[in-house]
C-alpha cells in the first residue's frame, strides 16, 4: 500500500489546478446579460417554484461572483485527480499537521458539490488552530461524485452509489488509508452507507445527516405523534416536492439540454432546492447564502455538468432499495452516529434507523439547520463529526 506524505501525489494521483478559460467566463457573463425571465408567479409563496424576486437576487449574486478569487482559494486546499475504473475522479485531500490523525471521507450529494465541505476542512484537519483539541484531528478526503464538478462525466451506464462506493474504497487505498471514517448527507449518505456495508473492516465508523432508513408499513399504525409528523412530511415531499427527482430519474437528457445551455435555467433548478431544503429562519442564519449558492451554480455551469449530474439520478434511482424492507435486508454493522437537522426533507425516526444500522451509537436531533449543514451550520457539523468519531479512533 503506498504511503502518501505530500497530500496527494503518487504515480496514480496527480495535482490538478482549476483554471477555467477566460472565454468561458466571458460567455457566462454575456449569457447572464441576455437572460429572459418569465412574469412573476401568481401566488404569494414558493408553491409554484422559485419566486421571481429570489431568482433576480440569485442572478445578481452570480453576476457579481469573483470566480478567479474562488479558483485561487480552492486550488490552495489541495486538489487532485486520479483514474479509477476508467473514470477520472477529482478530489480535495488535506492532511492534518497532527500525527495519527484519523482519515475521514466526506461525500456530497445534489444540488451540492465538494463546496459543501469547504468551510469544515480547516477545523477538521487542524483543530488546534480553530480552538479545538488536537486529539480530534482528521486527514480529510473530499471527492466529487462521478459526473459532478471536475470529475469525469461517465460515457456509459453503471455509475451508481455501489460502484461509487467501490471507487471511494480504491481511492482511500491509493492514498494509503486502510481504515477511515465516512460522512455523508443526501446521496453522500447512500454512498457512505454502501461503503460501510461493502467494506465493514475498513470503515471505522459512519456519520450521517440523512440516514437511509424508512418506516415499515406497520409503522404508520404504531407511530408516535413525532413519527406521524415525519411520515406526513415524507409523504408531502414525495407528492409535492420531488418532481425534480422524478424528472432527473426518468428523462435527465431532456432536462440536461436546458441545464447546459441556460445559466438562468440551471440557477433556478439548483437554487429552488437550496432554498426549499435549507433552514431559512433568521435564528438559523437564513439558510444557504446567495454567495454560496452562486459559487455552486457557477461550478456546475463552468464544468458543464448539468446533464451528467442529472443522469446520476437516473443511475441511482435504478439501484436504490425500494422501501424499508429492502433497506433493512442490507444491514450496516459499522458503528454509526446520526445528526438530524430540522429542515431535512427526509426526516427519519431513530427506531426506523436502528433496524438497518445495527450498531447505532448516537442520535442527535438539532434545533437549527437543514439539508446543507456544511453550508448552513458548519460549526455545528464540525462538532457533530468530532463527537461521532471521538471513541472510534
Amino acid at each position: 500500500m503506498p504511503t502518501n506524505t505530500t497530500g496527494g501525489v503518487t504515480p496514480d494521483i496527480q495535482p490538478f489546478a482549476i483554471s477555467i478559460p477566460d472565454a468561458d467566463l466571458e460567455d457566462l457573463r454575456l449569457r447572464l446579460e441576455r437572460v429572459r425571465l418569465p412574469e412573476s408567479e401568481t401566488v404569494a409563496d414558493a408553491s409554484q417554484g422559485l419566486p421571481l424576486d429570489h431568482m433576480r437576487a440569485l442572478l445578481a449574486a452570480l453576476r457579481e461572483l469573483d470566480w478567479r478569487a474562488r479558483e485561487k482559494a480552492w486550488n490552495a486546499i489541495g486538489h487532485f485527480r486520479t483514474v479509477i475504473d476508467g473514470l477520472e475522479l477529482a478530489f480535495w485531500h488535506v492532511r492534518s499537521p497532527e500525527p495519527g490523525a484519523m482519515p475521514l471521507l466526506l461525500t456530497h450529494g445534489w444540488p451540492g458539490s465538494v463546496l459543501e465541505f469547504e468551510q469544515v476542512i480547516g477545523p477538521l484537519t487542524d483543530p488546534v488552530a480553530h480552538g479545538g483539541d488536537r486529539a480530534d484531528a482528521f486527514d480529510v478526503v473530499v471527492p466529487s461524485l462521478p459526473g459532478f464538478g471536475f470529475s469525469g462525466r461517465p460515457a456509459r451506464t453503471g455509475w451508481n452509489p455501489a460502484r461509487t462506493a467501490d471507487a471511494w474504497a480504491t481511492l482511500m487505498n491509493r492514498l494509503g488509508y486502510d481504515r477511515f471514517g465516512a460522512h455523508g448527507g443526501d446521496w453522500g449518505a447512500f454512498i457512505s452507507t454502501e461503503l460501510a456495508r461493502r467494506f465493514p473492516s475498513r470503515v471505522a465508523g459512519l456519520h450521517l445527516t440523512m440516514p437511509v432508513a424508512s418506516p415499515l408499513p406497520q409503522d404508520r399504525d404504531t407511530a408516535t405523534p413525532a413519527e406521524a409528523r415525519m411520515i406526513e412530511r415524507r409523504d408531502l415531499h414525495l407528492a409535492d416536492g420531488y418532481g425534480f427527482g422524478i424528472q432527473m430519474g426518468t428523462r435527465p437528457q431532456t432536462l440536461g439540454y436546458a441545464l447546459v445551455d441556460s445559466p438562468a435555467g440551471l440557477a433556478a433548478w439548483l437554487g429552488e432546492k437550496f432554498a426549499a431544503y435549507a433552514d431559512t429562519r433568521a435564528e438559523a442564519g437564513g439558510g444557504v447564502s446567495l454567495d454560496r449558492q452562486a459559487e455552486s451554480i457557477a461550478l456546475y455551469w463552468l464544468t458543464g455538468t448539468g446533464a451528467s449530474s442529472a443522469r446520476w439520478y437516473w443511475e441511482a434511482l435504478r439501484w436504490t432499495p425500494r422501501g424499508a424492507e429492502e433497506e433493512n435486508a442490507l444491514p450496516v454493522t459499522v458503528p454509526t452516529a446520526c445528526t438530524l437537522f430540522p429542515a431535512e426533507p427526509w426526516p427519519t425516526a431513530e427506531r426506523w434507523a436502528e433496524r438497518r444500522y445495527t450498531d447505532l451509537r448516537s442520535w442527535h436531533e438539532m434545533e437549527l439547520g437543514g439539508h446543507f449543514p456544511g453550508l448552513e451550520r458548519p460549526e455545528a457539523l464540525v462538532r457533530e463529526v468530532r463527537d461521532a468519531f471521538r471513541t472510534l479512533r
